[in-house]
């Protein structure tokens, strides 16, 4: 029995081992050049030892690749909830959010009934000009099949993308076509944008809705800012609800454009980071204009720095649900065979020194994992009084409000979840995903009719004539959803807004789903009302005057604020 246990566990000792050999020797090799470790001596013995006794005695033959890369991701998540391994084959997709672009076909897709459906079509894009269309079945890929129970989103971009001006063919299945039509596409490069609407909310106010931070942000930001000001805003709305993060020094840029010079936007320190303080240059064209930035437990990361320099220093209201609460700080670090780890290094703190990481005991805490849900079943959601704030209390830099640190950016203004009509029936339909393969069937089975519609409005207005709640209802019942018409009449309006908004999603645009969607959030009504009666920040007339000169000069396509820092295919 001791023989056995020795031989079963042999092989993870081995593969832990190898791996904190690789990830040490990797780490000092290609970051800190020249320098040496003083602890590699005996352990590096034990090592070799361990080593040359598999090679020479284990029972069977040992993989050592598979092994650590079954062992990489285990120890990481033992250190904290962010630093973790990527291997070489994912290493580009994780990548292509944050880098502004990446290279595909083109199109952005959903899986259906174990077939990849192609949800729109990127305009201008490669596939366009190839002739994919909206609609469209993809079932082969380079003469091999694309379709089956164990599809998944990452196999299918990992076959679509590849490098630029390559060609893929595709198999396709098209509505009213008989046969499997074959489109040879070539790849092209594909933006992938962090900024998916601006607009007008009324006369006076600018909306700009942010849903990650990238390369491009800040550049992206600057020209939405620009087009804001053909339209002469008074106020300004920044969306970082659902917002996860992304590049800290796009974060900066952007909250630099609203804050005086010398202001403090953020500042890192680690065990073996020193302090480091990011700072405003005073160049920003927007530094007086009325502004609340939006928040919710899905903004993280870079959204939290955002959110956390306007409200340290004064500058804008906080208006939401407390942010998700992430203040730990990742370096990428990459290996020889093109995989990478993303090692947390530091923590970074808000203006006025909190740190808003929430709590977590090791990387695989179950409770840090299930947080979201613990603050829901809390009523934390529902009630301001039910949020519970970890951390000490610290106070803003002009004002001296109170604000909190140890788990998330807690809002200025609370606004809770709308519950109204929430039912049974309307959790199911929207958690199984029903309602999601309803509004793609339905806009595939209407898309002529769909496409007279040119606006979000127009197409708005006819769905709401339409009683799509009704028609979901009866597809819902043939598809293992039992029809409840009490608790359909009492969901009626959640039905309508979540289906309606789907189907203007597939037919239309990023911005049209949010326009849509923001007409009667409580959010979006609360923000207005705020700026209506002047309590936003700030509030001072003179500034006010003075940000409408600032703006009457700005041209957008100009360089400025100059900062010292160190499932599409």
């Amino acid at each position: 029995m001791g023989q056995n246990k020795y031989n079963r566990f042999m092989p993870l000792a081995l593969a832990l081992c190898v791996v904190i050999g690789i990830l040490i020797g990797t780490f000092y090799a290609n970051h800190f050049s020249g320098q040496r470790l003083s602890i590699i001596n005996a352990g590096s013995n034990k090592l070799n030892t361990l080593l040359q006794l598999i090679d020479d005695q284990y029972v069977d033959t040992v993989h050592i690749n598979d092994l650590v890369e079954g062992a990489m991701p285990q120890i990481l998540s033992e250190l904290d909830p962010h630093s973790v391994y990527i291997s070489a084959k994912d290493v580009q997709m994780a990548n292509d959010d944050l880098r502004g672009s990446f290279s595909g076909v083109g199109i952005e897709f959903t899986i259906r009934q174990d077939t990849l459906r192609v949800q729109n079509v990127i305009a201008n894009g490669p596939s366009e000009r190839a002739g994919v269309l909206a609609g469209d079945k993809i079932v082969s890929v380079d003469d091999q099949p694309l379709v089956g129970k164990t599809l998944t989103n990452e196999e299918a971009m990992h076959r679509l993308k590849g490098p630029k001006d390559t060609q893929v063919k595709l198999g396709i299945i098209r509505r009213g076509v008989k046969d499997v039509k074959y489109i040879t596409v070539t790849r092209g490069e594909i933006p992938v944008k962090s900024i998916n609407a601006t607009y007008m909310l009324n006369d006076d106010t600018g909306y700009i809705r942010i849903k990650n931070f990238g390369e491009n942000t800040y550049s992206e930001m600057l020209i939405a800012l620009g087009i804001l000001s053909q339209e002469r805003f008074n106020n300004l709305v920044i969306d970082l609800r659902g917002n996860n993060g992304g590049l800290l020094a796009a974060a900066v840029k952007i909250a630099n454009e609203f804050l005086p010079k010398n202001s403090l936007i953020v500042y890192t320190e680690g065990r073996k980071s020193a302090r480091e303080e990011y700072v405003s240059d005073g160049h920003g064209a927007y530094q007086h204009i009325p502004l609340v930035v939006l928040i919710d437990e899905g903004s993280a990361s870079a959204a939290e720095i955002l959110a956390g320099a306007i409200q340290d220093n004064d500058r804008g209201t906080i208006i939401g649900r407390r942010s998700f609460g992430k203040g730990l700080v990742q370096q990428p670090l990459s290996f020889t065979d093109g995989s990478m780890i993303r090692l947390t290094i530091a923590r970074y703190y808000t203006p006025s020194g909190r740190c808003i990481q929430k709590p977590y005991s090791s990387g695989s805490d179950r409770s840090y994992e299930e947080d979201l849900v613990q603050r829901y079943q809390h009523g934390e959601y529902f009630s301001q009084d039910s949020i519970k704030h970890t951390g000490p209390a610290y106070y803003t830099l002009r004002e001296r409000r109170t604000v909190y640190g140890g788990g998330g950016i807690t809002p200025d203004i609370f606004v809770p979840e709308d519950t109204i009509g929430m039912t049974s029936y309307y959790k199911e339909a929207a958690m199984s995903g029903v309602i999601l393969q309803f509004a793609y069937d339905y806009t595939d089975d209407n898309r002529t009719k769909l496409n007279t519609y040119k606006d979000m409005k127009s197409l708005a207005a006819y769905l709401q004539k339409l009683n799509t709640v009704e028609i979901f209802a009866s597809y819902a019942d043939s598809h293992g959803l039992k029809r409840r018409n009490l608790l359909i009449q009492k969901s009626h309006k959640l039905l309508e807004r979540y289906i309606n908004s789907r189907i203007i999603y597939n037919m239309m645009s990023e911005q049209a789903w949010t326009e849509y969607l923001n007409a009667d959030d409580p959010v979006i009504i609360q923000t207005l009302r705020l700026f209506k009666e002047g309590k936003a920040f700030p509030k001072n007339d003179e500034e006010n005057k003075q940000q409408k000169v600032a703006r009457a000069s700005y041209d957008y396509k100009g360089t400025h604020a100059h900062i010292t820092m160190t499932a599409h295919a």
